[in-house]
């Protein structure tokens, strides 16, 4: 029942911070990655600021500019995994200026199909893990996961985990704290969700290794005119 060998999962964290090591969400995508590999999956971290990722939507901004973009060669690591995660702080409320970049940069790829004329993201799955020290955990992941959900990912079920201290200035996640606590490590609220999460992303993703039916979502057979019910005059009228 719980065989998830075989699949691929990839975490891209859009921290603002220059270096991995750095990060405060990376700690928190970190605890769900280590479910992840204890049940067999492959999982693969990208720290996207160690790249060079130009904003825009089209799949090579090179051709549109740039002098150099990664983009190309890390859009294969995307394209071969089954799940796919996405890690934010939150500022001023939103998702970090580098996760709109990630966003914008997978819906240029949006117009590429699979083999059964669905949009390439059918049968891939996606989850998001946010932190900060102020609120919008839910605001952002409502962005980002619907983000996804657009371009054809499936969302599971408490597809978000996440965590956020005092409201102000304040301790990330997993920085040292009185007593010598690590900040956040022992709340039982983002211990919970970030579990869910991480079941129900391999869960949706074992199901999907079969694709989705094309029946109705083939943008080729769109194209080539099954317009069933637009073209019903009882419809339009």
């Amino acid at each position: 029942m719980n065989d998830f060998s075989g699949l691929k999962a990839l975490y891209v964290n859009t921290s603002l911070k220059r270096e991995a090591n750095e990060s405060h969400t990376r700690l928190l995508m970190e605890a769900s990655a280590r479910i992840m590999r204890s049940q067999g999956v492959a999982v693969e971290h990208v720290h996207l600021l160690e790249h060079v990722v130009p904003p825009g939507v089209y799949p090579d901004m090179t051709e549109h500019g740039w002098e150099r973009d990664d983009w190309p060669k890390l859009w294969k690591k995307v394209l071969e995994a089954d799940i796919l995660v996405i890690g934010t702080p939150i500022w001023l409320g939103e998702e970090s200026s580098v996760c709109r970049v990630l966003i914008e940069r997978l819906y240029g790829m949006s117009g590429e199909l699979n083999e059964r004329g669905q949009s390439i993201f059918y049968g891939k799955t996606g989850g998001c893990v946010v932190t900060g020290n102020e609120d919008g955990i839910k605001h952002v992941a409502m962005t980002v996961l619907y983000a996804l959900s657009h371009l054809g990912y499936t969302i599971p079920p408490q597809a978000d985990c996440g965590w956020i201290g005092e409201a102000g200035p304040g301790p990330s996640y997993g920085d040292e704290i009185e007593g010598g606590r690590r900040a956040g490590f022992d709340n039982d609220f983002t211990q919970r969700n970030t579990t869910i999460m991480t079941w129900n992303l391999m869960h949706i993703a074992r199901m999907l290794r079969g694709g989705i039916p094309a029946e109705g979502n083939d943008r080729r057979a769109w194209q080539a005119g099954a317009r069933f019910g637009f073209e019903n005059p009882e419809y339009r009228s």
